[in-house]
């Protein structure tokens, strides 16, 4: 929740802050800062409600996806995601 409420862009460069890891560099790009409606907790939480509503059946179509911890160095998660494509680990058969 806190990471997308708290996304920011700027209407003038276009460039993109988030108020607790990246904030603007000065305060008039701070004072010009706009949230997208997207963004506001309200719209998070029906997207979220959306989303584990949804994702058994997802879970099921998908079943030889693969599981990805994206909380990691995108290096080793573009590593993890390659090792998968291109010699995937044995599944069971049914």
């Amino acid at each position: 929740m806190e990471r997308l409420s708290q996304r920011r862009t700027d209407p003038v460069s276009g460039e993109r802050y988030h108020t607790t890891f990246r904030p603007a560099p000065t305060p008039e790009i701070q004072a010009r800062l706009r949230q997208n409606p997207r963004d506001q907790e309200e719209n998070i939480e029906k997207r979220l409600e959306t989303y584990y509503r949804n994702v058994k059946d997802l879970e099921d179509f998908y079943e030889d996806a693969f599981y990805v911890n994206a909380d990691q160095d995108p290096y080793v998660v573009f590593e993890f995601i390659e090792s998968c494509i291109i010699k995937p680990l044995p599944c069971k058969t049914f």
